[in-house]
């Protein structure tokens, strides 16, 4: 399931990047890393646990599940307060400039024909209900990180029989 959730997440923000025309900052990238480490970590334990059956193998991976989930809520929410300007971005991904100091004409000319200038991370290029991206992902990685954790407190340890 944690598997599907990070490829649900990883393939909507390609498709608001390749549909929507809005392309990601340096933090929204951050944001995707954890969703890539979760899917491999889930990939992996699918592979363990289908070599070594076991309970505690099982809650081993999703306990470092909700820890990686609970990792991107804390990249999400600091992302989220950035845009709300509750606290300063890294000084390269606030849109001052500061990556462009030094550039001659010609540099410039083939930093945007190749990629372009990044977006800046304390602007807010799209939101619904008043949430932004960076803001609707800290939910969803509480969501997970939550049901992960949820998940642990029931499994119980399979009996032994005599």
């Amino acid at each position: 399931m944690a598997a599907i959730a990070a490829l649900s997440a990883l393939g909507i923000a390609h498709a608001f990047e390749t549909f929507g025309g809005l392309m990601p900052c340096a933090l929204c990238l951050r944001q995707r890393e954890v969703y890539w480490l979760a899917l491999t970590i889930a990939i992996i334990g699918l592979a363990v646990m289908r070599a070594q059956p076991g309970w505690r193998a099982e809650r081993g991976v999703v306990a470092l599940l909700g820890l990686t989930f609970l990792t991107g809520a804390i990249v999400a929410g600091y992302h989220a307060g950035v845009e709300w300007h509750f606290w300063p971005g890294p000084s390269t991904c606030t849109g001052g400039g500061d990556a462009l100091a030094g550039l001659s004409i010609a540099d410039l000319g083939a930093a945007l024909g190749k990629a372009g200038i990044p977006p800046a991370c304390d602007q807010i290029p799209w939101s619904f209900a008043g949430i932004s991206m960076a803001g609707w992902n800290m939910v969803l990685s509480l969501m997970l990180a939550g049901a992960s954790f949820y998940s642990l407190t029931q499994a119980k340890e399979p009996e032994i029989a005599p």
